[in-house]
């Protein structure tokens, strides 16, 4: 039997924009908005949280190019705009993800950090230590999406402006 410490997830992605700092922030900050751009993400806002959104709480279905369908509930934990989000989830998925932003030479570069464990569900636990590249896969397939559509909806906003 593997010890807990193999259900472990951390996973990592960036993703770099030719657009300025403060309009990928207003992207990522409002996450009622990601469905229109993110494919295979869903979104309902629970809580508000304060008046930056910290404290804010969320409820997010995600489903990658598997049929895997996760739910999560996660709150704000830290909001430092235009440069960070940490959040807490817990349903599907146990941890803490991080959303950094910064730009350097007309690039905007995101990079997600997420450390979680499956908690819900037998299927994800009894074969996460043989199931483990392939979730990482598809969590990279829905990342993936999420940044080409960013990359489209701030070019949208960018022709409108």
């Amino acid at each position: 039997m593997p010890t807990p410490a193999a259900f472990v997830y951390r996973l990592n992605s960036q993703w770099s924009f030719a657009a300025p700092l403060d309009a990928v922030w207003r992207a990522i900050a409002d996450a009622d908005g990601w469905p229109s751009w993110w494919p295979g993400i869903q979104s309902t806002r629970l809580t508000d949280g304060d008046g930056r959104g910290l404290g804010a709480l969320r409820r997010y279905r995600c489903r990658g190019a598997l049929s895997l369908q996760l739910r999560f509930d996660a709150r704000i934990t830290r909001i430092e705009p235009p440069h960070l989000i940490e959040g807490r989830a817990c349903g599907d998925l146990d941890g803490v993800g991080r959303c950094r932003l910064s730009h350097a030479r007309g690039q905007t570069r995101v990079c997600f950090d997420w450390q979680v464990v499956h908690q819900r569900g037998l299927w994800p636990r009894a074969l996460a230590p043989l199931a483990h590249a392939l979730l990482r896969w598809n969590h990279d397939r829905l990342m993936a999406a999420g940044g080409r559509g960013l990359e489209r909806h701030l070019a949208r906003q960018a022709a409108t402006a």
